[in-house]
């Protein structure tokens, strides 16, 4: 992965080059401020006060620069209108086709501009970060409040886009007016959703909507996945994916994440009668269903360990496992024993293989297909999610083979068992290990390859003494000289004894040192080297990404308690069947695909996503305080609202928790065993967890106060999660 400063120098167009962020200054300066900090030389108040100073020269450079542009491009558009009226009493073809060009190119310039904001816009969002790390301050935040809401913000400009839309509309309507070449003008007014839109505007549309975390349906299904995607990957690294990728065994992949969504909620509508027809409490349901949750907290770190070496093994113990637990899980009935449905569900849990699933969409699917990928990711587990309890309600039947009971409570098992051995044959018939890629060198092979470089070269002598990064940059340096015609020795005295000017080829030679060792030690310690333990990944976590994890903690808390209790609270308050649940759990699984596409194409293009998130949180508030047994008696309409506002607006919370999670979080997380996803996985299965666990706990209480007594965790959560969002507001600008 090629580190941001180096992709800069890349990305830039060479005639705006003196505009662009100075990224490799900022990056000094807050090493700088480090290092003076250390020692004393500065003190907090004064580094934020020069680093803010920094920034808002930075950033008024990049503005104003940007409103030159837009000015000269309104000026173009003026021109190229004069001529489009004059064009309207005429009928000749070659001059529409040459205005229709010369709109183009207006378009393509524009195209430019937004690439030059949006890359501007990533390093600032970078050096924010960078700055918040290397100190531990919440500088974002308190940066973005002074500055985004101040009604001369010039922040606001860079990423807001501010002005673009008027420019975009008049390329539009004028390409649109000139497409029948025949004089039938059409305006797109009159018909907004045009059959054959020009590819240029499709193209500023995309920038745009990257620039402003616009998205569509498709890309907020792919947010819920949590798969990371580098924001412009190299040729290398898509062309790996390339290779890597197979049809069939992403088709795999989405099937296991389907049964396992189905393996998990399939029993709930029957796990209470089936602790019942045990001897046990109805309320043990929650234990049942938690049980897998346990396991689960601990089968995502080692299966996320082993996807690091393989795909296919994983996935085929995961099978085995699952189906060893449904096996179990059915034979509890006729065995009649607790244990054995409880270690049944264990080995489920022993056997998610999410953590698999997600890795294989990122490693190896290519990137113009992982959106996509993406999002059938979440489509397969919202389908998975409504149709367990669905088929739940098909198993009302009664009969044995041989000595094997066959009824509501064991088919769950069976079916599953049946399905997991189908998967199973069909993995290992069809699914492709995708290659490895090499190992990368390791900083010591690195300064052992430098090292060999500078003994052939004779100056080995001189390499001896290096016992530093510092003396390790010069000798690079020295290499670099000694190649170019300086003797060693020479090059050595350079670095020391350094003129303030330099001649312009050692100028340049010495930047490019400058600029590459920066920039590796950025991509080696940020990008190449990935956690090795939770308690390293812990300590990459801002305030921010803590609130983030936080809140999904609570949106799956909220969803569990509701779920899991569901047949027990329907059963005492309105004497529901095992179908009647099981079409109410079906249904609430049902509305995620609506909802996203709602969300996906609508609101979130017009709010952002801080204040969705937000909203959000409020709206699941409203529904746990709704689902509070107040008045008596508890009618179905206010349990079935409540239920509905809590799991919708949970929905909703969850993938813009996740996309906001995948912005704020470190880039050393996006790899690896203790990676972003198995963070956000581990919370959400640590708060099921503990949310079945309040559900046996309360169960004691009796069935009558089971609904308060669970919500009341879930208000006092919600509640800290709403005051926490508050508290980093501004830093998920």
């Amino acid at each position: 992965m090629v580190a941001f400063g180096k992709k800069l120098r890349q990305n830039q167009i060479e005639e705006w080059q003196r505009y662009y962020i100075n990224y490799k200054l900022l990056k000094k300066k807050v090493n700088r401020y480090s290092q003076q900090i250390q020692v004393g030389a500065d003190n907090q108040q004064n580094v934020l006060k020069d680093f803010s100073i920094m920034l808002d020269n930075q950033i008024e450079k990049i503005v104003m620069f940007m409103l030159e542009k837009k000015g000269l491009l309104a000026s173009r558009l003026s021109i190229l209108g004069e001529q489009h009226d004059a064009l309207v009493e005429q009928s000749d073809g070659s001059k529409i086709s040459e205005l229709r060009e010369a709109y183009r190119a207006v378009g393509q310039d524009l195209l430019r501009l937004l690439f030059f904001v949006e890359i501007n816009a990533i390093g600032l969002r970078k050096i924010l970060k960078k700055f918040d790390k290397r100190f531990g301050y919440r500088f974002t935040d308190y940066y973005v409040k002074t500055r985004a809401n101040h009604p001369y913000s010039q922040l606001r400009q860079v990423f807001k886009h501010v002005g673009v839309g008027a420019v975009v509309g008049a390329i539009s309507r004028n390409l649109a007016d000139l497409q029948d070449q025949e004089g039938n003008y059409i305006s797109i007014y009159d018909q907004p959703a045009l059959s054959h839109p020009d590819p240029v505007i499709d193209s500023i549309k995309a920038a745009v909507n990257r620039l402003s975390n616009s998205t569509n349906f498709l890309e907020f299904l792919g947010k819920h996945a949590f798969i990371f995607q580098d924001e412009s990957p190299t040729p290398s690294e898509d062309h790996l994916a390339e290779q890597r990728y197979h049809f069939m065994s992403l088709l795999l992949n989405l099937v296991n994440t389907f049964l396992y969504m189905v393996n998990t909620y399939i029993i709930v509508p029957t796990a209470d009668n089936y602790s019942l027809h045990l001897g046990a409490a109805a309320t043990v349901c929650g234990v049942i269903i938690g049980s897998m949750a346990v396991a689960q907290v601990f089968s995502s770190v080692y299966f996320s360990a082993w996807s690091n070496r393989s795909y296919l093994r994983p996935l085929v113990f995961s099978s085995i496992v699952l189906l060893v637990g449904n096996t179990l899980y059915a034979l509890a009935y006729d065995l009649n024993s607790i244990p054995v449905l409880l270690i049944g569900r264990l080995f489920c849990g022993l056997g998610s293989a999410r953590a698999v699933n997600r890795r294989y969409i990122s490693d190896c699917v290519p990137l113009k297909l992982r959106l996509k990928a993406s999002a059938g990711f979440v489509s397969a587990s919202a389908l998975g999610m409504a149709c367990g309890p669905a088929l739940a309600c098909l198993f009302q039947t009664n009969f044995k083979i041989y000595k094997l009971t066959f009824n509501q409570d064991t088919l769950p098992g069976w079916v599953m068992a049946l399905s997991w051995l189908v998967y199973l044959l069909w993995l290992w018939v069809s699914f492709r290990e995708p290659p490895r890629e090499n190992n990368m060198l390791s900083p010591q092979e690195s300064y052992t390859g430098l090292s060999s470089k500078l003994n052939f070269l004779g100056a080995n002598q001189h390499f001896q003494c290096l016992k530093s990064y510092a003396h390790f940059r010069n000798a690079a340096k020295t290499l670099i000289f000694y190649t170019a015609g300086l003797p060693v020795q020479e090059a050595v005295k350079i670095d020391f004894t350094q003129p303030l000017l330099l001649n312009s080829e050692a100028k340049l030679l010495d930047n490019n040192v400058d600029e590459e060792f920066d920039d590796g030690e950025e991509d080696y310690d940020e990008n190449h080297k990935p956690v090795t333990s939770i308690v390293s990944a812990y300590r990459l976590l801002t305030p921010s990404v803590k609130v983030q994890l936080f809140i999904y903690f609570m949106l799956k808390y909220a969803m569990e308690i509701l779920v899991a209790e569901s047949s027990v609270v329907t059963g005492h308050y309105f004497i529901w069947s095992t179908t009647s649940v099981a079409f109410f759990l079906a249904f609430l699984g049902l509305t995620v695909l609506p909802v996203n596409v709602i969300v996906g194409n609508y609101i979130s293009n017009m709010f952002e996503e801080r204040q969705v998130l937000l909203a959000s949180e409020i709206m699941v508030l409203i529904g746990i305080l709704l689902s509070f047994q107040v008045l008596i008696p508890y009618t179905v309409p206010q349990y079935v609202s409540a239920a509905l506002i809590t799991f919708v607006s949970a929905e909703v919370l969850e993938g813009v928790n996740l996309s906001l999670l995948s912005r704020v979080m470190s880039s050393r997380l996006s790899r690896g065993t203790y990676n972003g996803g198995l963070l956000s996985t581990e919370a959400g299965t640590l708060a099921r967890v503990i949310a079945d666990g309040t559900i046996t706990l309360s169960g004691y209480l009796g069935e009558n106060r089971l609904m308060n007594v669970t919500l009341v965790p879930s208000l006092f959560i919600c509640l800290s999660s709403i005051i926490a969002t508050c508290f980093t507001y501004n830093s998920l600008y």
